[in-house]
C-alpha cells in the first residue's frame, strides 16, 4: 500500500509540472540556458578543457520557481539543444558531465527550497548544491567521466594530467587533478552560480510565477 502512494503521489507531482505555462517556461528557460552554455570560458586554476559557464543560473531560476523536476528538465532539454546546434568534440563525456555536475547542484538546492520558500531556505538549499556539486564532479571524474573519455577518444590520461600540471605544477596523478582543479573549480562555479541566482531571483520571480 505504501508503495502504492508512493508512486501516485510521484505522478501526481510529475503532473503538476508538467502544465502548458511550466512546459512554456521549461522551454525558454532552457533556450536562455542553451544561450548562454556558449559563452565558455577557462579558469587559471583548472586545464583549459574545464570551462566555466552561466548557463545554471536559468536552471536553478527554473528549479527554484517550479520544483526539483523542472530544474533536471531543463538541464537535460538544455543539453539536447546543445548538442543539436553545437555537436560535441567530447564525444558525448562533457555534455553527460555537464548534465550529471549541473543537476547536482541545482536538484538539491530545490529541493530544500520546496519545503519552506524562504531566503534562509534559497540560501542554505544553494549551500549544500554547491557541496553536492563538488562531490559530484570529483566521484564522477575519478570514476567515470575522465576514464570514459579516455578510452572512448583514445585520448592519453598523461596527456590530460600535462595539461593539468601546465597549471599548477603539483598536479601529477588522476588524483592530484581531481583535488587541486575539479574540487576547487566546481566550488567555485557553485559559488557564483549561488550568487547571481540569489540577485537575480526576487526580480524574476513574478515572470516564472505567472
Amino acid at each position: 500500500m505504501s508503495v502504492s502512494k508512493t508512486s501516485t503521489s510521484e505522478k501526481a507531482s510529475a503532473r503538476s509540472v508538467l502544465t502548458t505555462k511550466n512546459i512554456a517556461k521549461i522551454a525558454i528557460l532552457s533556450a536562455i540556458a542553451t544561450v548562454l552554455m556558449l559563452f565558455e570560458f577557462p579558469l587559471p586554476f583548472a586545464p583549459s578543457f574545464y570551462k566555466f559557464d552561466f548557463s545554471e543560473i536559468a536552471v536553478l531560476l527554473g528549479a527554484f520557481a517550479m520544483g526539483p523536476v523542472a530544474g533536471a528538465l531543463i538541464e537535460a532539454v538544455k543539453i539536447v539543444l546543445n548538442l543539436l546546434f553545437n555537436g560535441t568534440i567530447t564525444m558525448g563525456v562533457g555534455e553527460l558531465a555537464n548534465f550529471l555536475i549541473g543537476s547536482a547542484l541545482c536538484v538539491p538546492a530545490a529541493i530544500i527550497y520546496k519545503h519552506h520558500k524562504t531566503k534562509k531556505n534559497a540560501i542554505i538549499g544553494m549551500a549544500v548544491g554547491t557541496v553536492c556539486m563538488a562531490v559530484a564532479g570529483a566521484v564522477l571524474n575519478y570514476f567515470v567521466l575522465i576514464p570514459a573519455y579516455v578510452t572512448l577518444a583514445n585520448f592519453p590520461l598523461d596527456a590530460i594530467l600535462q595539461m593539468g600540471a601546465a597549471v599548477n605544477p603539483a598536479i601529477n596523478s588522476l588524483g592530484t587533478l581531481i583535488i587541486f582543479s575539479v574540487v576547487p573549480f566546481n566550488l567555485f562555479k557553485g559559488a557564483v552560480i549561488s550568487v547571481i541566482t540569489g540577485v537575480l531571483y526576487k526580480h524574476v520571480s513574478p515572470l516564472l510565477h505567472r
